[in-house]
């Protein structure tokens, strides 16, 4: 990529990010349809775990996330890890006891879960453009 010229990479960059923006965009279209098409806005439940979800990781990884996939034996990592394994499944778990208590259809659920997995390609989107230059990291 370093052969390219500077306008043809920031094009390419620029992209990349209208592509990740268009994911984020999309989960929240699907999160807002899944209760206005049903008339029920208890899916709505799910964005609760969708703003705990990142803050064991920017509270106590910091901007080393390459350390959430080796062994450590830091207890705060460890404790990272599992407050985002937590939060990931209550993320796929509430639109799934809605669904089984009788509150919202198959419909809601449905696209419940497919933000969800949006929402799970954005991040790995952003991840794998962090890591692959520094322009779009965090911190």
């Amino acid at each position: 990529m370093a052969d390219m010229p500077g306008y043809f990479r920031t094009c390419f960059h620029t992209g990349r990010l209208a592509c990740l923006a268009l994911l984020v965009a999309g989960g929240i279209v699907l999160q807002i349809l899944a209760c206005a098409l049903y008339n029920n806005w208890w899916p709505m439940l799910t964005v609760i775990m969708y703003v705990i979800l990142p803050m064991p990781l920017m509270f106590f990884a910091g901007s080393d996330t390459s350390s959430l996939y080796s062994e450590s034996g830091s207890c705060w990592l460890e404790a990272t890890k599992f407050l985002t394994g937590a939060s990931t499944v209550g993320s796929i778990a509430i639109p799934i006891i809605l669904k089984h208590a009788g509150v919202i259809g198959w419909g809601a659920m449905a696209l419940e879960l497919s933000s969800f997995f949006v929402f799970v390609l954005s991040i790995l989107t952003y991840l794998g453009m962090s890591s692959e230059d520094d322009g779009y990291s965090m911190f």
